[in-house]
């Protein structure tokens, strides 16, 4: 069972401080571009396209972790790797999982720029 946070709290407070008048842009981006890498990686499934998959999972990952949202990063990792082996079955296996946890830190996104 993953103990870590969906959204890294200190991390995201970081990143408000750094960015200042920036960061509600900042978190509409990465919500933005994390809902076409969702895409991005359907097609890739449905192409049956292993490194166009692991390739768009690794730049979630990345994106992911660099905002606090480490486990959502974990899943990516996970699915990158699965591409990268050329295993797509198990990648589809983790999709419903990885957009589970992308709706929760969204959410929590969301709910951190109302804060």
């Amino acid at each position: 069972m993953n103990t870590k946070p969906h959204l890294d709290e200190e991390a995201l407070a970081e990143l408000r401080d750094v960015m200042e008048d920036e960061f509600d842009i900042l978190i509409q981006t990465y919500i933005n571009d994390s809902r076409e890498r969702i895409q991005s990686l359907h097609q890739a499934l449905s192409e049956n396209d292993p490194d166009a998959f692991s390739r768009t999972a690794h730049s979630f990952k990345g994106s992911s972790i660099n905002i606090g949202a480490s486990r959502l990063g974990d899943l990516c990792l996970q699915v990158e790797k699965a591409g990268r082996e050329g295993d797509l079955d198990a990648a589809r296996q983790v999709m419903a999982p990885l957009e589970t946890e992308f709706a929760t830190v969204r959410r929590l996104m969301e709910d951190a720029l109302l804060a």
